[in-house]
């Protein structure tokens, strides 16, 4: 474990240092704030001006400047400036995070791109996929991946719009501009600019509960 003061003298912000761990090889940038139990592991290398927030982990990863993490793990993955994470969120190794973006609670990501400016605030899972910029995934998105033998890759273009509790049947693609409605399944490639609908209508049989007896 290496000795803090190395980190001090560089302008890092250390809330409780006995409950601080970071390992030898560790790089961290001016005017960053360690929160307490906080575990910085392997070759890790922290920007300037970060928060790392309470009982987070991150090993083998790159953050950028000016990156908010909140009580989240990051494994071998990169995240670049001004993204906030967490919290309660998982990156799994070979993770790509662009600028501005944000992950918000319970959002686990694997293997994957996001681009710059996409939002993916709450409940959501993307593995084995490339995401464009400034997209929006609704609470509840599920990228499923896996067949059971192999996994495939799901494209998300720009600027496309995930409604909330999509399920996207890996291989598939969304474009640009499209929006995909809330609950369904999309199983087929959505063109740009197309709004994809793969849900069953809802019918409402009228006075139901009188007759049921």
């Amino acid at each position: 474990m290496t000795d803090l003061n190395i980190y001090k003298e560089n302008g890092v912000t250390f809330i409780d240092e006995k409950t601080a761990y970071i390992e030898d090889g560790v790089k961290i940038g001016k005017g960053t704030v360690i929160e307490p139990n906080v575990y910085l592991k392997g070759n890790t290398i922290i920007g300037e001006n970060v928060t790392i927030g309470f009982c987070t982990e991150i090993s083998d990863a790159v953050i950028g400047n000016n990156v908010t993490i909140r009580h989240s793990v990051i494994t071998k993955s990169s995240i670049d400036e001004g993204t906030t994470v967490g919290p309660f969120a998982y990156i799994r190794p070979d993770c790509k995070v662009g600028k501005n973006v944000k992950i918000g609670d319970f959002v686990e990501i694997k293997n994957s791109n996001i681009g710059d400016g996409t939002k993916l605030s709450h409940l959501t899972y993307v593995g084995d996929a490339d995401v464009g910029e400034k997209i929006n995934f609704g609470c509840g998105t599920v990228v499923v991946n896996y067949d059971g033998k192999k996994k495939h890759r799901t494209v998300i273009e720009d600027n496309a719009f995930i409604g909330c509790n999509t399920n996207l049947v890996s291989p598939v693609k969304v474009g640009k501009n499209a929006y995909t409605a809330a609950g369904s399944t999309i199983t087929e490639d959505v063109p740009e600019n197309a709004l994809a609908i793969a849900r069953e209508r809802q019918v409402n049989k009228k006075d139901w509960v009188l007759k049921r007896d």
